[in-house]
């Protein structure tokens, strides 16, 4: 076992947990650490398959800015001292049967795509990445900026418009109480 296996298990662990730990807390603020920790773990993913620039995005933008702006949201309309519901039997059970349909669609998804087979009987799919299968940043730069058929440009303003209705709607409701 080499040491990219063990980062990605500590990764995938490390992931996992803190899901589970978002999901499970009572605290929403708590939930938001956790969701701070499960988002970091991407990021960390992303480096260990060398994606740099998507790692240091996922970093800067979800676990800096999503993650900030969900903590002052909860300070701002006092939802720190918010619990949620107590959880009865049939929300337990609605939940465990949609979490079950969600995985059976996604076991579905894998093995009608064949993916696992590939996987399996190519095994420098999982090596790390060749210097010519990694994208520049340039060229990322162009696509994201650009208004061509393939560019970014409209999804990426309309997400900073959208951040900036939350922002402005958790100050009206924090001006109200």
């Amino acid at each position: 076992m080499d040491s990219y296996n063990i980062m990605f298990i500590i990764l995938a662990v490390m992931i996992v947990l803190s899901s589970f730990a978002t999901v499970l807390t009572k605290s929403v603020l708590r939930a938001a650490a956790y969701l701070f920790f499960a988002l970091l773990g991407v990021a960390g993913m992303y480096f260990l398959l060398g994606y740099t620039f998507l790692g240091s995005v996922q970093v800067m933008v979800y676990c800096g800015g999503i993650v900030v702006l969900y903590v002052f949201a909860i300070l701002l309309t006092r939802g720190a001292k918010d619990k949620l519901s107590e959880n009865t039997r049939s929300k337990i059970f609605a939940s465990a049967l949609l979490s079950l349909a969600g995985f059976g669609a996604f076991v579905y998804a894998i093995f009608k795509a064949n993916l696992l087979t590939e996987m399996l009987s190519t095994p420098e799919a999982l090596a790390e990445p060749s210097e010519g299968a990694v994208i520049s940043i340039n060229e990322i730069g162009q696509h994201m900026l650009s208004t061509d058929v393939n560019g970014y440009l409209l999804p990426f303003e309309a997400v900073s418009v959208l951040l900036l209705a939350c922002i402005v709607a958790a100050l009206v409701i924090a001006r109200k109480r």
